[in-house]
């Protein structure tokens, strides 16, 4: 079941029994029960970094309510909500929310369930307006240092992970002047430098049987 609202009035405020008051608790009330951004906790996730279709998430809204009494209690887990992906077609960038992040979330002014199942325009699928079921997490806000990251400064663009990075093309090309620290290992194909084959089947030319040196090495 979905969580709900609750009424908080104004603390130190009072509603008197004439009509401008009455109209402003209602008011009060009213807007008490409307959804739009709050912070949440992410309790559990559908995908774990696989190239798969956006999945969704279970939310925990942070903000707890509070009653006319002052007592304060949580919210219930929202189910089933999306989450946005940095995508264009069939092009994106991989990121997963993980259980305990803590991000923001949008709540749609109509019934989206419809929409989420069918993937395309669709009625709403009841009359519920700015509800917790129609949540959208929207990304992290509080979080720990990065230990994995692609970092943009004015020193330029780092990528560090701790584990390793793989690349995965028909082609690459890297036009810069290049440094390599650590050990190279170049597993199958050419390398050439200006043309030049430069693995293990280049030949060099001028060479004698002595101890003198070869000549240049040879296409």
């Amino acid at each position: 079941m979905s969580p709900s609202g609750s009424y908080q009035p104004l603390l130190g405020t009072t509603d008197k029994s004439d009509d401008t008051n009455r109209l402003e608790a209602f008011v009060r009330a009213f807007f008490s029960e409307r959804w739009t951004v709050r912070p949440v906790k992410v309790m559990a996730v559908t995908n774990a970094g696989g190239v798969s279709p956006i999945g969704q998430v279970t939310l925990l809204p942070l903000v707890q309510q509070v009653d006319g009494q002052g007592d304060v209690t949580s919210h219930g887990l929202i189910y089933s909500a999306p989450y946005m992906r940095i995508q264009g077609g069939l092009n994106a960038v991989i990121l997963d929310p993980q259980v305990g992040d803590i991000g923001i979330a949008a709540f749609c002014d109509r019934d989206i369930s419809a929409v989420k199942t069918a993937k395309a325009e669709s009625p709403p699928g009841s009359s519920r307006q700015s509800d917790p079921a129609d949540a959208v997490y929207l990304g992290s806000i509080i979080a720990s240092a990065p230990a994995q990251y692609v970092r943009f400064s004015d020193a330029g663009i780092e990528l560090v992970s701790p584990v390793g990075v793989h690349i995965q093309a028909p082609t690459a090309v890297i036009d810069a002047n290049t440094t390599i620290n650590g050990n190279l290992a170049i597993n199958g194909g050419t390398v050439k430098n200006d043309g030049v084959s430069i693995d293990k089947t280049h030949r060099h030319t001028g060479v004698t049987t002595g101890s003198g040196t070869s000549g240049p090495p040879s296409p």
